[in-house]
């Protein structure tokens, strides 16, 4: 079985995606010129499988300019290749890349009917949160799921915060710049005279 090789799509694979999309699509097809300009556009990325030297699957992860949010738009693995793992291989990779252009979010849309990939996004931890219908050419319905796909892990300990409760309707900074002061100072007086200074 030959290997796999992950990595982002360039303009020399125009024609093998072209081909990919014909053989995995009847309908909804991304045409010849809309995959150029998703090549050309620096935001979105553009994630290939390719096994020897056949792109055998894509995923194409568009990001928005005005959110944190990723969307899968696009994901197709060869017929022939189907088992292998590449479908959730490229989920993987796509989220690996928006997170690493800061997106919090990963979005898609699925066919109402396609078990098998509504089976792979729910096990890799996407929940449905909303219905599209007549949503794809033949008007079927598309669920859409989304899954956070970046975490704030703090990367070292923080000290412990006293609690000063706010002796005033009118000192509520005050009272949170004591506490912050405190913190980071054990000589930092907490009393109601440094509250009002």
């Amino acid at each position: 079985m030959t290997s796999l090789v992950f990595r982002h799509a360039t303009s020399d694979d125009l024609d093998a995606l072209v081909k990919l999309e014909d053989r995995c699509f009847t309908e909804d097809r991304i045409s010849r010129r809309s995959f150029r300009r998703f090549l050309d556009m620096p935001r979105d990325r553009l994630i290939v499988a390719v096994a020897g030297d056949e792109l055998v699957g894509y995923c194409l992860v568009l990001m928005s300019a005005a959110t944190r949010l990723a969307r899968i738009y696009s994901i197709a693995v060869l017929p022939a290749e189907r088992g292998r793992n590449i479908g959730e291989q490229l989920v993987r990779e796509a989220e690996e890349a928006a997170v690493d252009a800061g997106r919090i979010v990963m979005r898609l849309e699925v066919r109402e009917g396609n078990s098998p990939a509504i089976r792979l996004y729910q096990r890799l931890g996407y929940r449905q949160f909303g219905t599209y219908r007549d949503y794809y050419e033949d008007h079927g319905t598309a669920l859409r799921f989304e899954r956070r796909i970046l975490f704030y892990e703090p990367s070292r300990e923080f000290p412990a915060v006293p609690y000063y409760p706010q002796t005033t309707e009118f000192s509520c900074g005050p009272a949170a710049l004591i506490m912050a002061m405190a913190a980071l100072d054990e000589q930092q007086p907490m009393t109601t005279l440094e509250e009002l200074k």
